[in-house]
């Protein structure tokens, strides 16, 4: 009878250790969860709006911790060329691409990366390197830019079009569309396109800048219909002044010189240096 008492006490402590066991295990596996998902948070918030230095030094220990883990490595070579160190954010994407779990969104990115540290042949090569079955806009964006480096206008048209059809934002790609046709001295499609731009968004100053050259480019040298601040009015004046003396119309560019001095709110050095230099005759 005590033996078998006893053999009950000890299944029943058994079953309590398994029990706790068994608890200790569901608590960790939520704590790992938890930490998890504030991890990813983290993670996020780095990649963001975190400063790109810091994000690289978050990165970085974070491998060191766990090495291999692609997530981690992504955000390293993201942070990196953020950061403006672009020749080791192409080391660093290279790492991510050769990875198991790589994608080929992961290739654009390393290809971008390879444009943005002066690597344009390696970006070309990358790019070609991805099945023409991966549509997206990023894709297509630096597919352009490319094409564009090497002057194979048809195809950069061919890739800006595309990559402006898929995405819901296109202002910045009809921009740099429209610089690509001012470069070539396309300057009516080049303005076209600065106005789709600014019909996507108001507030693309660079698309605002583009469009004064574009029109100054075919001696129009007034400022177009857009919203601008009075210190953008000041600025797009500069632009159409410069953009008039080049042309050798110097009595406009003077002129125009004149009211973005006038126009600015506060003082504007390098119109008023630019109008005395032509003032003085040294322009």
């Amino acid at each position: 009878m005590l033996r078998a008492i006893h053999f009950t006490l000890l299944a029943g402590a058994v079953g309590l250790s398994a029990c706790s066991q068994s608890g200790d295990a569901v608590v960790d596996r939520a704590l790992a969860d938890i930490n998890v998902v504030d991890e990813t948070n983290l993670n996020e918030v780095m990649l963001t709006v975190g400063d790109p230095t810091e994000a690289v030094s978050y990165f970085t220990r974070a491998l060191q911790a766990n090495p291999g883990r692609i997530d981690l490595e992504r955000g390293l070579a993201t942070s990196l060329v953020r950061a403006g160190r672009a020749a080791e954010g192409v080391t660093a994407w290279q790492a991510v691409t050769a990875h198991g779990e790589a994608t080929n969104e992961d290739r654009v990115q390393l290809a971008g990366a390879m444009i943005r540290a002066d690597r344009w042949d390696e970006a070309d090569r990358a790019l070609d390197a991805i099945p023409p079955t991966y549509e997206t806009y990023e894709r297509y964006r630096l597919e352009a830019i490319v094409a564009d480096s090497n002057q194979e206008w048809q195809k950069a048209d061919s890739f800006y079009e595309i990559a402006a059809g898929l995405t819901t934002t296109p202002a910045g790609v009809l921009n740099n569309w429209g610089f690509s046709k001012l470069s070539r001295g396309a300057y009516r499609e080049a303005e076209g396109l600065f106005e789709d731009a600014l019909r996507h968004d108001p507030q693309l100053f660079t698309a605002k800048n583009n469009l004064v050259m574009a029109r100054g480019a075919q001696r129009v040298y007034e400022l177009p219909v857009v919203p601008m601040s009075q210190i953008e009015r000041a600025e797009l004046l500069y632009t159409a002044a410069l953009t008039a003396i080049k042309q050798n119309d110097l009595t406009i560019g003077k002129q125009l010189l004149r009211e973005a001095v006038d126009t600015h709110p506060q003082h504007f050095e390098e119109a008023v240096r630019a109008l005395r230099a032509l003032e003085d005759g040294a322009a």
